[in-house]
Order: structure tokens, then C-alpha cells, then sequence
């Protein structure tokens, strides 16, 4: 990886590509991009609060963001601009409930006090990496968008095989997408400088434990390199 990301990959990296499948044409390759919404990535929002109360200390909160702002939203940019001239598929996912009053939201979400009510604040995606029209964009109340929406059909009726994900939090959401998505046969990349997590520490612990198992870990310019094949 990039020496941005402090990420360095075990020594077998490679020895995935006899079991990748073979990808002919741009429609085949699709970015995720997960949760890059007001609800988790600005200050001054219920999901820091929870945070603060469950013993994240500020200095991880501020790093959190200054990734974010310096280093992911950016990069997600980069990514999102890449597939989108190479007609290649964008995709969204954010929290939103389907009710004002969450009641439709999983076990996991109400014991967490996540709630983001359709049309609030909350729900808003950032406006640097938000979809534009025509782009598929995907309500969840859970962390596993493969488990708690129809994201596997969509993919399906799209005809992805490669999927590159980004977005928050990488050991969260970010890591149930790339293990789901591995299940279900598809061939994933994890875009380890378009992520990131609370702490650095679960960030990159998550990064040792997919790579080269559920994904292969790559940087932006390397997915962007790979994508650049099918232009």
C-alpha cells in the first residue's frame, strides 16, 4: 500500500489473481461507496456522543475527522470521478430508517441510538462525494448492507463482478460489506486510503485481517491504475 496509509501488506499479495474472474468490460466493475453521511462523519452529531461515552478519547475523534477531511473524502472523489468516466457503476449506502420514529430499525441500530430519519439532517450525504442522478443509492439500519437490504440483487441485475469499497467505518460497515460480498462470490478490492475508522488501530487491524482472505487491500491510485485498463 501507499505509504499514505501506513499500510503494509503481507507477503502474499498477488497470489489471489488465478482465482479472479475475468473482467472484459467496465459494467463488470462497480465502487461502493458506505455511509459518507452528516450521521457519522461530522462533528457535533449523536454518533460522536456515543463515542465520547463509550470511552473514545477526543484526540481519536479528532484524528477520525482529519482523516476524513485530508485523506478519505478526497480519495472517494478521485474514485467516484474515475468510475464515472469510465462508466463503470457508483453506488451508495447510508442509515436511514423507513419510519420517523425508527421503529423499523435492527436490534443492533436502536442499542446503539443510531437513528437517521428519512429526509433529516442525519441522513444527508456529504455534498463532496454525494450521488448524482441515476446512481443507485441504498437505505440501510444495520451495518451489513449485504444482510439488511437487497444490495445483492442489484448487483446481480447490474452484472458487477468486481467490487471496490470505500467509506466508514473500515472495521464496521466497510468490513461487513467486504466479508459479505466475498461470500457471495464477488471479487473484492478494499480501498484502504478512501477508509477509516475511529481509531487508527481498527483501521488497520482490519486491513491485516481482509486482506489477501475477503478482499484484495489496495490504495486509490492503484484501483484507479486497475480501472484505467477498461477505458
Amino acid at each position: 500500500m501507499g505509504e499514505s496509509d501506513g499500510f503494509k501488506p503481507y507477503a502474499t499479495q498477488g497470489t489471489l489473481s488465478r482465482y479472479e474472474p475475468e473482467i472484459d468490460m467496465p459494467w463488470q466493475l462497480a465502487l461502493l461507496c458506505i455511509d459518507l453521511q452528516v450521521l457519522g462523519c461530522r462533528e457535533g452529531y449523536g454518533v460522536f456522543e456515543s463515542h465520547r461515552r463509550h470511552g473514545v478519547d477526543e484526540a481519536s475523534i479528532r484524528s477520525y475527522l482529519k482523516r476524513l477531511d485530508e485523506l478519505v473524502i478526497p480519495n472517494v472523489r478521485k474514485l467516484q470521478q474515475a468510475f464515472r468516466a469510465t462508466r463503470a457503476e457508483v453506488l451508495h449506502s447510508r442509515i436511514q430508517s423507513m419510519t420517523a420514529d425508527g421503529r423499523d430499525r435492527s436490534l443492533e441500530h436502536k442499542r446503539l441510538g443510531l437513528h437517521a430519519p428519512p429526509g433529516s439532517r442525519l441522513a444527508e450525504f456529504l455534498p463532496e462525494v454525494a450521488p448524482l442522478d441515476n446512481e443507485v443509492v441504498i437505505n440501510k439500519t444495520a451495518s451489513g448492507v449485504f444482510v439488511a437490504t437487497n444490495i445483492e440483487y442489484i448487483l446481480r441485475n447490474l452484472g458487477v463482478q468486481r467490487l471496490f469499497v470505500c467509506g466508514v467505518y473500515t472495521n464496521e460497515c466497510i468490513s461487513s460489506a467486504v466479508r459479505s460480498a466475498s461470500d457471495l462470490g464477488f471479487d473484492v478490492r478494499l480501498v484502504s486510503d478512501a477508509t477509516a475508522a475511529i481509531t487508527r488501530e481498527l483501521h488497520e487491524a482490519t486491513l491485516l485481517i481482509t486482506d489477501n482472505r475477503y478482499c484484495k487491500v489496495v490504495t486509490t491510485s492503484q484501483a484507479i491504475a486497475e480501472l484505467s485498463r477498461y477505458e
